[in-house]
């Protein structure tokens, strides 16, 4: 049987180029998020993960960590662990409320899922309840993906002209 295949939106912008699933919803923080049981408890169940632009910021992944436990209480904005790259060493946060189910499991071995397949297989953590309220869907982070690499061109221009 043949995996189903998620629709998707080619977005491009100066040279950042992605493929944004349009059933997933996003955040401000460049997470996406996508319902795995609408029956679950609370408000659904919810798998979470970074887009290929925080990827893109965050460089080589080399490590993640949860300090969470599975069945743990969680609001909007709890730092649920870390997540360390080349780059930089930055906050995973809970993006909705609820009760965290988890990270990915495949993660303990292998972190290539993150970076090779970033809107499915390499989800971070799944959480019970309701999402954010300010998630935004397909539409709306494309505007601010278009604002942000906007702005990051800006400075770019800017710097360059006064060294």
């Amino acid at each position: 049987m043949a995996a189903a295949v998620t629709p998707t939106v080619l977005y491009k912008r100066a040279t950042f180029v992605t493929h944004l699933p349009r059933t997933h919803l996003y955040t401000h923080s460049h997470n996406w998020l996508m319902q795995v049981d609408a029956d679950a408890p609370e408000g659904g169940r919810w798998r979470v993960g970074y887009t290929k632009f925080a990827l893109r910021m965050l460089g080589e992944l080399v490590d993640v960590q949860f300090e969470y436990a599975a069945g743990a209480a969680v609001q909007t904005g709890d730092i649920l662990g870390t997540v360390e790259g080349f780059k930089a060493i930055s906050d995973i946060y809970s993006v909705g409320n609820g009760k965290f189910a988890g990270g990915n499991p495949e993660l303990a071995t292998s972190l290539a899922g993150i970076t090779e397949r970033p809107y499915d297989a390499g989800w971070l953590y799944e959480f019970s309840g309701k999402p954010d309220e300010r998630v935004m869907d397909i539409d709306g982070y494309r505007a601010l993906l278009d604002a942000t690499i906007d702005r990051m061109l800006e400075k770019q221009k800017s710097d360059e002209s006064n060294p």
